[in-house]
């Protein structure tokens, strides 16, 4: 198979999905106005629902539950949201679970794609601003209830600081300065994290935080999973520094939830 070539004015530049539309491709764009979608009911669309965001003083945290939703029921106990779009920045999805898996393997191969093509990575700022693209991009698909609102954060390696960058379902970027949370438990973990959260936090501080924040997340809405002891089933928690992305390992949170577990009920005021 050999690599197409372009004419000058039509070159795709670096972006996977205008290679698509020049080669003869289906870009994996949304129709404008998908009548199947709509007649849809609700309790048949899968959502994912609470996902945050968090700096310490080596990076970011990023958090979120396991359950998904389809209406009033629990559609899945183990969706992984908390995913790397590359080596420095991971990618966290709330909304339609179906739509926000496709939009994160599209965001990583874009990043790869324009790394292969132009020798060198996008800055934090530039990964962020193309990810506001493709949710701009899922807008139709939206408006017919399939919203997708995912949250950015990454190691930024001109600043050596991580960041974090926020969504509204029109594609508007917005970066937040120490935390961030969304989907159908996102105020409650918020909440906790606000309250919690302090400047040149450490990684094990950080990580206890958001943890703290699913948690209290769960214990409000029903939307939300919880760690689920029975299964071995514990929110997704990762960190990005210096190191690049990782995802911390599962005993470490189960042991941590232990500890909130046991601190609550100490205090007299476990579930």
């Amino acid at each position: 198979m050999s690599l197409p070539i372009f004419p000058p004015g039509s070159d795709p530049g670096p972006s996977f999905s205008e290679l698509l539309r020049h080669s003869g491709g289906k870009a994996p764009e949304c129709p404008p106005n998908p009548p199947a979608l709509a007649r849809l009911a609700a309790e048949a669309i899968v959502h994912g629902t609470t996902v945050l965001a968090l700096r310490y003083s080596g990076g970011v945290v990023m958090a979120g539950d396991r359950r998904a939703t389809a209406g009033h029921s629990i559609a899945h106990r183990n969706v992984d949201k908390v995913h790397p779009a590359d080596r420095w920045s991971g990618v966290a999805i709330a909304g339609s679970a179906g739509m926000a898996m496709e939009m994160v393997r599209l965001f990583q191969t874009e990043l790869e794609h324009y790394e292969k093509v132009e020798g060198l990575a996008l800055s934090l700022e530039g990964k962020a601003n193309k990810l506001s693209q493709m949710v701009r991009g899922n807008f139709a698909m939206a408006l017919q209830g399939l919203a997708v609102v995912p949250l950015f954060a990454g190691w930024d390696t001109r600043r050596r600081i991580g960041r974090i960058f926020t969504y509204d379902v029109t594609g508007g970027p917005y970066e937040e300065a120490d935390h961030a949370a969304t989907g159908s438990g996102g105020q409650d973990a918020r909440t906790t994290v606000k309250l919690g959260w302090r400047e040149g936090m450490a990684r094990e501080e950080a990580i206890e935080l958001a943890i703290s924040g699913l948690y209290e997340a769960a214990d409000e809405d029903s939307a939300t999973g919880g760690p689920d002891v029975v299964r071995g089933i514990y929110p997704t928690v990762a960190t990005i520094g210096a190191d690049g992305f990782g995802h911390v390992d599962q005993a470490e949170v189960a042991r941590r939830f232990a500890a909130l577990i046991e601190a609550k009920r100490a205090r007299g005021n476990a579930p």
